[in-house]
């Protein structure tokens, strides 16, 4: 995304365009890789040297509140932040700690499909998500992020 459609993005959402805000989205777009807090202060380091990392996570915070990312959890609770706002479920490397989004419409029919059989009582579903754990096959390279 160019600098006019990050500023646009947050203007939608109804927040203030701030540099430290439009330099954390532009980085979010450009690591895409489901980075952490810390990577995000890395990216801008050359920019913004004195960031501190706790407005690195404020802004984090703020634009998963206004629907602008989403946070992801990996197995063992290390948060990572997605930019792919469109339906889809991740598969997670437990070795390498490697987060890849996977779109899949026929796994999210089957799932609804399921859950509209199999109703969870007093339960109201708004949305499903699987991530998929395992680990990539020592002869394999991880996969390019966007499949």
């Amino acid at each position: 995304m160019n600098y006019d459609e990050l500023t646009k993005l947050l203007s939608e959402k109804g927040l203030k365009v701030t540099p430290q805000r439009v330099a954390v989205l532009e980085a979010l777009y450009e690591i895409m890789n489901h980075p952490s807090a810390e990577e995000v202060r890395q990216k801008l380091h050359s920019r913004f040297p004195s960031i501190a990392i706790g407005t690195i996570y404020n802004i984090l915070d703020t634009f998963c509140e206004h629907g602008i990312i989403r946070k992801v959890k990996t197995d063992s609770d290390f948060v990572r932040y997605d930019v792919d706002m469109e339906k889809h479920h991740h598969i997670y490397c437990e070795s390498c700690n490697h987060i890849e989004n996977y779109h899949d419409p026929e796994l999210d029919e089957l799932l609804k499909a399921y859950f509209d059989r199999k109703q969870i009582p007093h339960f109201q579903i708004k949305e499903f998500s699987l991530q998929i754990i395992g680990n990539y096959k020592a002869t394999h390279d991880k996969p390019n992020q966007n499949k």
